[in-house]
């Protein structure tokens, strides 16, 4: 019989019910860090592996595919690619504050270069790794849970001692939230998880005593230290970073600005970027000041050189970088992490206060094991102690026992039955034997060399260090400021060992200023091919190839080099470009795609009319749309500041398929699609505002529509081709606007 149940339920219930519940698995088991460990689930699975293969820093280095196939197929069942990406960052040492893996081969560089494949790089655990990671996971210390199949056991959350959250940062994507954490220093963060412990009421502001703020690895100075606060006390804001700029002397009397360290967001690809935006401030003429740059940046570290003019004005210059490149840059902080399961947003003393109670708990659940232990072992050496008193009377209840059982449970219990005695004495003194199971067992496994005077002597030493030990750890447990200072001794002793001076300055700057050198006005053609490129060059170079400039460009107009060009579309936008944002230079120069510097989508639109600014002032411009609606407007309506704006107010499903610009035009001519063509004279279309949709100037069919539009000059025979004939438009009859037209036969 089938059991098949059918349940019936709204489809879109089901669909938010199972995106929550991806959306919060994703958030907590791929993307976000533990505020605890500081480590996403990938980066702790990785790490505890490498324990778990014994891969020390003291030992050799291991493939990184035998590290990242262990991890994939023992604990993170996903791409391979990932948790090697994972294993690469946690080697860099421009990412990360305080590298975790020790990696052997080519794991990348600062300027964006991929790792080398995973079958070439091999890595190992660094020395801090292992003493402040992974240490005492013997010790009960923190939970293990299964792994995705069950078949082996791992760390719930690693028990570091440090902030790491803090020290490494964190950046990470989830479904509807980002994190984004800056790394700090190891030394200023330790110091300020003490001053926590001593005062548990101190505020954000106290702390940032000892956490000025952010350090990057790579350096530069923090600008806003006034905002620091308030983005420590929200976990969310903007730092705003500069690079380092130093001014060298060259020969010649020639300067060199040198960039000795880099914002922490330009690490990777956008220094390419960085370079290529300082060469386009000299290609397009926004400094005349660089003469040439070279990135001779190496392991020691950034260096970048920009070769400057001798009368170069240093501090404008330095300015213009900071504006116009990513010399300054912003860091976006939302301190987001997992807490209790849950994301949160935390501030700076959130995070400290998370990791102290982590540190209470792991050493808690430590000193408990190591307590447990020791007191198993006092039982034990006061067992044999006592044994080494009476050993004549041990070593007859041994001789005379028939087997183990009998000899244990004599020692246990005083049994005596079935064992022989040399001496009543014995034998009483047999019956008042009381050790302890595992006294007796450790007695009966006991050795004969033991028995030795130095070893007697040894246990009880070992004896006097076992008590010495459980007062420590009862003292520890029973009292928080005992367990505050343990912990606070290792820090303090991490932080002697690990702890470097700070890279990133921070500081309050004045904000740029920037004074853009204008330059010498002067006319230039601007030239646009039928692909959308377009240029600009001087008069005289245009003269020279007037011919073929005619032939190979779709839009040619004079302007000023100071001014802007005004693009008129079929879909009644109007964009407009910066004459200097154009490329400016030889005649065969290919150019740059109009798109690239106007918000004009060459996919959706198509140019009909270009002129440059200055000339609109002047002059009326008349629009004719698909649907024959038409006016004329002032053209310095179109005077505008904005990069994009209506033109002409369209009815639904209409288009513009002419813009002129009125000049010596005195006849306009329509042609429609059914071949009527209407002319009459360009005072009867009326002015009106861009804004305005206009007034009809043919009366079209049904099914009709406006095909081209002509104009006409009195005295100047105008002619065009249609149906293959010359038509000449002067010989139309002179008709009136709103008119039907004539049908033209050929």
């Amino acid at each position: 019989m089938d059991d098949t149940r059918i349940i019936r339920t709204e489809y879109s219930d089901l669909m938010q019910k199972s995106f929550i519940d991806y959306a919060m698995s994703f958030i907590v088991a791929r993307a976000l860090p533990d505020v605890r460990d500081g480590l996403k689930p990938v980066q702790r699975r990785t790490l505890y592996d490498m324990y778990e293969l014994g891969i020390r820093y003291d030992k050799p280095y291991r493939k990184s595919a035998r590290i990242v196939g262990d991890t994939m197929g023992k604990y993170h069942p996903h791409g391979d690619s990932s948790i090697y990406e994972a294993l690469v960052v946690m080697t860099q040492d421009f990412k990360r504050g305080l590298p975790l893996v020790d990696g052997h081969g080519n794991f990348g560089n600062i300027e964006g270069d991929g790792a080398a494949a995973m079958r070439y790089t091999e890595a190992r655990l660094q020395k801090i790794t292992q003493e402040a990671f992974l240490a005492d996971l013997d010790k009960d210390v923190v939970d293990f849970i299964p792994n995705f199949d069950e078949t082996e056991k791992e760390p719930a959350v690693l028990p570091v001692k440090l902030p790491n959250l803090l020290i490494n940062g964190s950046e990470g994507i989830a479904v509807g939230m980002a994190t984004n954490i800056p790394p700090h220093n190891l030394g200023e963060v330790i110091d300020a998880v003490k001053a926590y412990m001593k005062d548990e009421n101190i505020s954000t502001r106290e702390l940032m005593r000892y956490v000025k703020g952010p350090d990057f690895p790579t350096g530069g100075i923090v600008i806003n230290e006034d905002e620091l606060l308030e983005i420590y006390e929200t976990g969310v804001g903007k730092v705003k970073l500069r690079g380092k700029v130093e001014v060298e002397k060259a020969k010649g009397g020639k300067l060199n600005l040198v960039i000795t360290e880099i914002p922490y967001p330009m690490i990777g690809a956008n220094i390419a970027k960085f370079l290529s935006d300082i060469a386009a401030l000299s290609e397009t003429k926004k400094t005349a000041d660089i003469i040439d740059i070279s990135n001779q940046s190496s392991k020691e570290g950034i260096r970048i050189v920009i070769e400057l003019r001798k009368d170069t004005d240093i501090e404008n210059f330095t300015n213009m970088l900071y504006k116009k490149t990513r010399l300054e840059d912003t860091f976006g902080v939302n301190m987001l992490a997992i807490s209790d399961g849950r994301p949160e947003t935390m501030g700076l003393k959130q995070i400290i206060k998370a990791n102290v109670d982590f540190q209470f708990e792991v050493a808690t659940r430590k000193y408990t094991t190591l307590l447990q232990k020791e007191t198993e072992k006092r039982e034990i050496q006061e067992g044999l102690i006592k044994a080494c008193n009476v050993i004549d009377l041990i070593i007859e209840i041994l001789r005379g026992s028939k087997d183990r059982n009998m000899a244990k449970a004599c020692l246990v219990e005083g049994k005596i039955d079935g064992i022989k005695f040399k001496s009543k004495e014995s034998k009483i003194m047999a019956t008042q034997l009381q050790f302890t199971e595992k006294q007796a067992n450790a007695i009966l496994d006991m050795r004969l060399y033991k028995l030795i005077g130095l070893e007697i002597e040894a246990l009880i030493n070992e004896h006097e260090e076992t008590m010495a030990n459980i007062y420590r750890y009862e003292d520890i447990l029973s009292r928080k400021d005992s367990m505050a200072q343990v912990i606070m001794n290792e820090l303090e002793a991490i932080k002697k060992e690990y702890a470097r001076p700070r890279r990133t300055v921070i500081e309050n700057a004045e904000e740029a200023v920037y004074e853009e050198k204008k330059p010498e006005e002067m006319e230039v053609i601007f030239l646009m091919d039928r692909f959308g490129y377009a240029k600009t060059v001087d008069t005289v170079t245009y003269e020279r190839n007037k011919e073929a400039a005619d032939i190979e460009n779709k839009f040619i107009v004079k302007c000023k080099n100071t001014g802007k060009i005004c693009l008129f579309t079929n879909l009644g936008q109007l964009h407009t470009v910066k004459v200097s944002d154009l490329p400016f230079g030889k005649f065969r120069d290919k150019g740059t795609p109009i798109d690239n510097v106007s918000n004009f989508s060459s996919a959706k639109e198509e140019i009909l009319c270009v002129a440059s600014q200055s000339e609109l002032n002047l002059y009326r411009i008349v629009f004719v749309t698909r649907q024959s609606m038409m006016k004329v407007v002032d053209g310095g309506e179109f005077d505008v500041n904005k990069r994009t704006v209506a033109s002409t107010k369209l009815s639904d499903d209409d288009e513009v398929i002419s813009v002129v610009i009125l000049k010596e035009q005195r006849n306009i001519v329509l042609q429609s699609k059914e071949g009527f063509f209407l002319r009459f004279p360009i005072e009867e279309i009326p002015e009106k505002k861009k804004t305005a949709i206009g007034v009809r100037g043919m009366r079209l069919g049904e099914k009709d529509s406006l095909e081209a539009v002509y104009y006409t000059q009195n005295a100047i025979e105008t002619a065009i081709e249609y149906k293959n004939k010359n038509l000449s438009l002067n010989g139309l009859k002179l008709g009136k606007r709103d008119g039907k037209g004539t049908k033209v036969r050929v």
